[in-house]
C-alpha cells in the first residue's frame, strides 16, 4: 500500500483558500490604488535570476544561507528571487537610454527567503516594491515616504497607531568611519550591531560595540557612541555630534525631509539614529514604518536611497529611491485593527440558479447567459440534488439571490428571483 501524502503545505508557505484570496486582494488593491494615484506603472519579471546577481549585491553568505539556489539542467546556478530590487536595477540598466525619467515603477512580486518562519516573516511572500529612478533631489524620498504613509492609512490605521522612523546612511557612515576612524569592514559590523540595539541586553551590546571600536582604557569612544545612540530627538543628536559635523550633508538632508513631511501634514515621522536597515546598498536617507501595537513588533515598510546599485551593470549612474511592503505584516495589521473585509460581505456571484433536473439545464444556461449579458455574476448548480440542499449551498457560499428552474419555468418563461436574506421574491420574464 502506497504511503498517504500529507495535506500540510511546505513549511513557511501558505495555501490561499477563497477567503484568504479575498484578504490578499484587499491588500493588493490598496497597494495598486496608492501607487497608481502617484503615477507609478506596474512591471514584473521571472522569479528566477542568476545567482551571481545576488552574490554581487549581497555577498556569498546571503546566497548560501538565505536563498533557494540550485543548479539547473544546463549547469547554470539559479536563485528564486529573495527581493526584486536587483531585478528592477537590471531591467532599468538594460534599457537605460530608452526610458523616460523620472521613471516611476511598482511591482507586487512573490519572493522566497530561506529563514525561520515567525510572526510577520515566512519563506514565500508577496511584497509591494515602489521605485523612482532619475531624481537626485530629496523630493524622491519625500514622495515615497508620503506613499508609505497613505498606504498605512488606507489599511485603516490612524496617525496615532504608527510612526515613520527616518535615518541616514550618510550620518551613520560619518559616525563610524570619520568620527571613530573605522575601516569599511568594522564600520559594517558596528552598523549591523546598532540595528540590533533594541533586541540585545545592554551589557552585551556595550561590550560588543567596545570591541569593534577598539576603545582605549578610558572608554571615550564607547561613551561618545552611547551618548549619540541615546539621544532623545534629532536636535539633541546633532548637538551631541562634534561641532564640525553640524552641517554634515546627512544632517541637512534629514532635517529637510522631516520639515517637508510636516508641511504635508505627516506629523508622526521622527529621526531614529538606531535605524540602519539590513541592505548594504543604501546611500542616503533610509526609513521604516512601525506599528505601535505590541502585537506587531516588525517594520511595516522599509526603504531608502540606493544611488549606486545600477553601477553593478556599468554605464552612467542612475539615482534611485524605493521601498518595500510585505503582505504578511499587512494582513497582521488588518487583523489587529479589525479592518479585514469579511468574506460574508463579498460574494462569488450575484445569483445562484438551482436546477430541478437535467432536462432544464439547457434553458437554465440560456437564463444564465442572459443575466451575464446584463452584467450579473451567475453560478449554476449542476448537482441536481434536492432543491433544499441547493439553496443551503447558496447560503453556505454567501450568494444572496437564487432562481429555481423546473419544467414550469421552462414552459412559462416566468422566473422568480428570491433574496435569501430577506425572503423577498420578484417575478421576471426572461
Amino acid at each position: 500500500m502506497s504511503k498517504k501524502l500529507s495535506t500540510e503545505a511546505y513549511k513557511g508557505v501558505r495555501d490561499f483558500y477563497p477567503e484568504d484570496m479575498a484578504v490578499q486582494n484587499q491588500i493588493f488593491t490598496i497597494w495598486r490604488n496608492v501607487a497608481e494615484k502617484f503615477g507609478y506603472q506596474e512591471y514584473n519579471a521571472s522569479v528566477l535570476e542568476p545567482a551571481d546577481l545576488y552574490r554581487a549585491k549581497s555577498g556569498e553568505e546571503i546566497v548560501n544561507d538565505q536563498t533557494y539556489t540550485f543548479t539547473d539542467r544546463g549547469e547554470r546556478e539559479v536563485t528564486l528571487r529573495p527581493e526584486i530590487t536587483p531585478t528592477v536595477a537590471r531591467m532599468v540598466a538594460a534599457r537605460k537610454r530608452e526610458l523616460g525619467y523620472p521613471l516611476r515603477w511598482y511591482s507586487i512580486p512573490n519572493l522566497f527567503r530561506y529563514e525561520q518562519p515567525q510572526r510577520g516573516r515566512i519563506r514565500e511572500f508577496w511584497q509591494l516594491n515602489v521605485d523612482i529612478f532619475g531624481v537626485d533631489s530629496l523630493q524622491a524620498e519625500i514622495e515615497t515616504i508620503q506613499m508609505a504613509y497613505e498606504i498605512t492609512k488606507a489599511y485603516g490605521l490612524t496617525d496615532a497607531d504608527f510612526e515613520i522612523r527616518i535615518s541616514s546612511r550618510k550620518i551613520l557612515n560619518h559616525i563610524t568611519q570619520t568620527l571613530f576612524g573605522l575601516d569599511f569592514e568594522k564600520s559594517q559590523k558596528l552598523l549591523k550591531l546598532t540595528d540590533k540595539k533594541n533586541k540585545l541586553p545592554t551589557d552585551v551590546f556595550t561590550a560588543t560595540a567596545e570591541g569593534i571600536l577598539g576603545d582605549v582604557p578610558e572608554g571615550k569612544k564607547i561613551k561618545q557612541f552611547l551618548t549619540l545612540l541615546n539621544s532623545q530627538n534629532f536636535e539633541e543628536f546633532t548637538q551631541n555630534l562634534q561641532q564640525s559635523a553640524e552641517e554634515h550633508e546627512g544632517i541637512r538632508e534629514t532635517r529637510e525631509v522631516l520639515q517637508a513631511l510636516e508641511k504635508l501634514g505627516i506629523t508622526n515621522a521622527r529621526f531614529d539614529q538606531t535605524l540602519v536597515r539590513g541592505s548594504d546598498y543604501y546611500t542616503g536617507i533610509i526609513f521604516e514604518v512601525f506599528d505601535k501595537n505590541p502585537l506587531n513588533r516588525r517594520s511595516v515598510f522599509g526603504g531608502g536611497r540606493y544611488d549606486d546599485l545600477l553601477d553593478l551593470f556599468g554605464g552612467e549612474k542612475v539615482p534611485a529611491v524605493g521601498f518595500g511592503a510585505g503582505d504578511v505584516i499587512a494582513r497582521d495589521l488588518l487583523e489587529t485593527y479589525g479592518k479585514i473585509v469579511k468574506p460574508e460581505s463579498s460574494f462569488p456571484a450575484d445569483i445562484y440558479i438551482c436546477l430541478m433536473n437535467k432536462e432544464v439545464a439547457e434553458y437554465a444556461q440560456d437564463v444564465a447567459q442572459a443575466l451575464r449579458g446584463k452584467g450579473k455574476r451567475v453560478a449554476l448548480d449542476y448537482s441536481f440534488r434536492k432543491i433544499g440542499d441547493q439553496i443551503k449551498n447558496a447560503n453556505k457560499i454567501h450568494i444572496p439571490n437564487i432562481i429555481c428552474i423546473g419544467e414550469e419555468e421552462v414552459k412559462t418563461g416566468n422566473l422568480k428571483i428570491k433574496n435569501l436574506a430577506t425572503g423577498n421574491e420578484e417575478s421576471y420574464k426572461l
